[in-house]
């Protein structure tokens, strides 16, 4: 699966400790998810959504639309 959380991370400039405190976890686990090597949980992929602004869908490259969708 094609994340993009890594070029979100980026395109914010912001460094991976700065991600994993938002997240509540530790950097060398979130360098995981980024890397592909450890799935990324929901809830954690609904809050980094939020984080930017954006959709579920576009971050796991379901959608080109950054985009999030109405309530």
């Amino acid at each position: 699966m094609n994340l993009r959380i890594r070029d979100m991370r980026e395109d914010n400039d912001l460094t991976q400790q700065q991600v994993a405190e938002y997240l509540m976890c530790d950097q060398s686990l979130y360098s995981k998810y980024e890397r592909g090597e450890r799935a990324v949980p929901l809830e954690i992929m609904v809050k980094l959504s939020k984080y930017y602004k954006t959709s579920v869908d576009y971050l796991i490259g379901m959608t080109a639309n950054k985009t999030p969708y109405e309530k």
